[in-house]
């Protein structure tokens, strides 16, 4: 159904308010715009499904309320920009939410799952891309266009169904909610300009001093793009604020020779100068941190955090939750330097792995075997990260493994560790060849070897010499 007056939408949310759950999708255009323009709202409850016009109904309160409702459960995929929009157009950031692309990945999917593939797993549907490319702006809308952005939320609010039942039965519904905390706050779609500056493409070239002055320059640009309501680059683009950033001028004539600032007014090349005057005067001790993608470690740090992803993927494999949710390489590096800190220490998170991370890097070991195969594995004692996690990327690789199957990586892994194996080999080993730089550290050698010799001696009989 199409909704284009205010009685009907008014209505439609006394309705929908009725049901625990309803499912929500946004149209919305932002190519000209510094915010993005609200164009449709579709919405789903049990018993039938809208698609609201906000660009021909004057008053959207009715809308708002029901978004602010904490009574009414409202299921997105992908809850970002649409949670955005509605906060910015509508005045109200929608209360609790539910987002099936986060779920999914406590359901044994890919992390950024696409609506499509969850709709075809979860709901036995394909859905058709007729329309993918549509200008929502325009009007009117055919009945074509309207079917094909109703079917959004159709099929969601099915598949959340089947979702919830799924995770009820795995006791992770808390795990899910939790998840999706930082997402209901405000906070979270107001973004602080002063932070702008980190999202300039190839910020990471600038010295420290450089990026004083771009995140004055970045934030002087977000302030004049969000008052004109249009985009950032229609400012200034990023490889115009990093040129200015890098030769920072302080005069007008200056300014003015560096390409793409020919656009600006007076009084805007103005209001960059100043922008960068301050960034340049900044004192050294406020000067934002370098930006990196990943933080720079240690190289024997860097194969204990190998070790322990490699942990995280297991676990990941047989717990049904995607690895990229539960950590990252810099949540590795974080939780062993500092431990207390880190968010694997909390939540659903140290009730699937972190109680793992901690046996792995103080210690346990044992195996299990019967009808031939390595059926279980554990280790009891103490030793160094390396040991310790080699051990346990070895008792991950070994379980289901026939006995001469786990003698076989064995013997390998040692070959590679003596710098005796083939490249093909040592990538045969997959997580385990992340120690293979191990062998140019001659204090860590005999570390590595330790639980793949135990192994040894606990399948065969016989202590290696």
């Amino acid at each position: 159904m199409y909704i284009s007056t205010h009685q009907a939408l008014l209505d439609f949310c006394q309705r929908a308010r009725e049901f625990d759950a309803i499912a929500v999708d946004t149209e919305f255009l932002r190519e000209r715009t510094f915010h993005p323009r609200l164009c449709l709202v579709q919405i789903a409850t049990p018993a039938e499904s809208v698609a609201v016009d906000p660009l021909v109904i004057d008053d959207l309160s009715p809308l708002a309320e029901l978004m602010a409702d904490e009574s009414v459960t409202k299921v997105f995929h992908a809850c970002s920009q649409d949670m955005e929009v509605m906060l910015h157009t509508v005045g109200a950031l929608p209360r609790p939410i539910f987002d099936t692309q986060v779920a999914a990945a406590f359901l044994g999917e890919r992390q950024q799952i696409s609506y499509g593939a969850l709709v075809q797993t979860f709901c036995g549907v394909s859905l058709p891309k007729t329309e993918s490319l549509t200008d929502w702006s325009r009007r009117p809308l055919t009945d074509k266009q309207i079917e094909y952005a109703i079917d959004d939320v159709k099929y969601l609010i099915v598949a959340y169904t089947e979702m919830m039942s799924r995770l009820r039965e795995l006791g992770r519904v808390d795990w899910v909610l939790d998840e999706l905390r930082p997402l209901a706050d405000e906070s979270h779609y107001r973004a602080d300009r002063h932070e702008a500056f980190r999202k300039v493409k190839r910020i990471n070239s600038c010295s420290r001093h450089q990026l004083g002055i771009a995140r004055e320059l970045a934030a002087w640009r977000e302030d004049r793009a969000e008052r004109r309501n249009i985009p950032r680059k229609w400012v200034m683009s990023d490889d115009t604020l990093l040129a200015l950033v890098k030769r920072n001028p302080v005069r007008v004539e200056e300014f003015r020779s560096i390409r793409g600032t020919d656009q600006l007014g007076e009084r805007d090349v103005d209001g960059a100068l100043m922008a960068i005057k301050r960034g340049a005067s900044c004192p050294h001790d406020r000067l934002p941190l370098l930006v990196r993608g990943h933080r720079q470690i240690s190289p024997e740090l860097e194969s204990v955090t190998d070790l322990m992803y490699a942990l995280i993927r297991l676990v990941a494999e047989r717990s049904g939750v995607a690895t990229s949710v539960i950590a990252s390489r810099d949540d590795l590096a974080d939780y062993i330097e500092h431990p207390e800190q880190s968010r694997l220490r909390e939540g659903w998170r140290f009730e699937l792995v972190g109680s793992r991370l901690d046996d792995l890097l103080s210690g346990n070991m044992g195996l299990t075997v019967k009808d031939g195969k390595i059926e279980d594995a554990g280790f009891i004692g103490s030793g160094c990260a390396i040991s310790q996690a080699s051990t346990d990327i070895m008792l991950g690789m070994i379980v289901g493994k026939s006995r001469e199957e786990a003698l076989r990586l064995g013997d390998l892994f040692l070959r590679m560790i003596r710098g005796e194996a083939s490249e093909e080999e040592i990538d045969s080993l997959e997580e385990a060849s992340a120690l293979r730089d191990v062998s140019h550290m001659p204090a860590r050698v005999k570390c590595a070897m330790l639980g793949w010799r135990t192994l040894t001696e606990a399948l065969t009989g016989k202590v290696e010499e």
